[in-house]
């Protein structure tokens, strides 16, 4: 007997072999609002509005309909939006994983500093991690479903004072784009400053702080290498993942072949895109920022672009293992520390304990 869910099954296959129209047919007619991370940064304005705004309507053939906005246009600081998810209030949304940590302190396991000092070992952690990222989201908020773990360029270090290294960074006051960042800072010897994104440049600029983390591009559009001289190219601040998930009662309320098609759409014209422009968006945010390089958003800075040492490298995974690994594990239940290392632990070699 052929069933709706044999029919699903029979359509998503034909959508792997003929594309989306084929299956556009079969999905529910429905609309989804959609809450987006900073209005500002090139990840909202290349991908994430235009894939919700326009793909996902036009590759439905009008079948799904969106309202897409951003939490800063709602005048919302991004750690607020996984609540009103739960609350019904928005039914899909993105916000950074650090801003989230405080309900969900599993999120923090995802992004450490220094961890991934490269794209592709990021993506190796978050591939690794998002099994227990989506049962974390179940749990934390009424059976949230994730959808996407996307990243930022490469969170480096932008100093208003003169830098050769991390050990320069000591007795700093230095703005933190997480909390296990801030840690890290700490155990630099730096002081760890919570700020939010949009008061640094001002904060930079009167010495209210002296170096700052961000992304190298998310710093070159806010304007950032103009009130900073030095540029640290390190992931001292990890990838700033931007996570995004549906509220439960919304996931729930789609057919089988609604949930399929949206999925593989996010995978293939959301995540994969975002992935693949990461390293090129660090890259030329570096060139902009520095005057190193090609830069295609506008006038590059003259920032100083300081090199890495060894030393640096054997000093990050020594905080890793002594302070932000422990440090971690107290916050959370044993079983998302044998979570961690089950996963993220075998990707990098390093292993969490309590």
């Amino acid at each position: 007997m052929t069933t709706r869910k044999t029919l699903g099954a029979a359509s998503l296959m034909s959508l792997a072999l003929a594309g989306s129209p084929v299956l556009a047919q079969e999905l529910d007619n429905t609309s989804i609002n959609y809450v987006g991370s900073w209005s500002s940064l090139s990840l909202y304005q290349n991908f994430e509005r235009p894939f919700w705004e326009q793909h996902v309507p036009e590759a439905s053939d009008g079948q799904i309909s969106t309202e897409v906005t951003t939490f800063d246009q709602m005048g919302l600081g991004g750690g607020e939006v996984f609540r009103l998810m739960e609350r019904d209030v928005v039914e899909v949304a993105s916000t950074v994983a650090d801003y989230a940590v405080e309900d969900a302190p599993e999120l923090e396991g995802l992004d450490m500093p220094m961890i991934a000092p490269d794209v592709e070992t990021a993506r190796k952690v978050a591939e690794a991690y998002r099994p227990v990222l989506a049962e974390a989201f179940k749990q934390r908020y009424k059976g949230a479903q994730l959808l996407a773990v996307v990243p930022y360029p490469s969170q480096m270090v932008f100093c208003n004072a003169e830098i050769s290294g991390l050990p320069d960074l000591k007795g700093k006051k230095v703005r933190a784009s997480g909390r296990t960042t801030a840690e890290f800072l700490q155990a630099l010897g730096a002081e760890g400053i919570t700020l939010n994104f949009s008061e640094v440049p001002g904060a930079l600029q009167r010495g209210v702080i002296d170096c700052a983390v961000t992304g190298s591009l998310s710093g070159y559009s806010s304007g950032w290498h103009e009130v900073s001289t030095h540029l640290y190219p390190l992931p001292v601040g990890g990838w700033d993942h931007v996570v995004t998930a549906m509220n439960g009662k919304k996931w729930n309320s789609l057919s089988e072949t609604t949930q399929q098609w949206l999925t593989a759409e996010i995978k293939e014209n959301y995540e994969d895109p975002v992935w693949a422009s990461a390293v090129d968006e660090t890259r030329e945010g570096i060139a902009c920022l520095t005057g190193n390089g090609e830069c295609s958003r506008g006038e590059p800075g003259d920032m100083v672009l300081v090199e890495a040492t060894d030393n640096d490298f054997t000093q990050a995974s020594r905080h890793l293992e002594e302070t932000l690994l422990p440090n971690w594990a107290q916050r959370v239940d044993q079983k998302w520390v044998d979570r961690w290392n089950e996963t993220i632990g075998a990707v990098t070699g390093l292993k969490a304990n309590k």
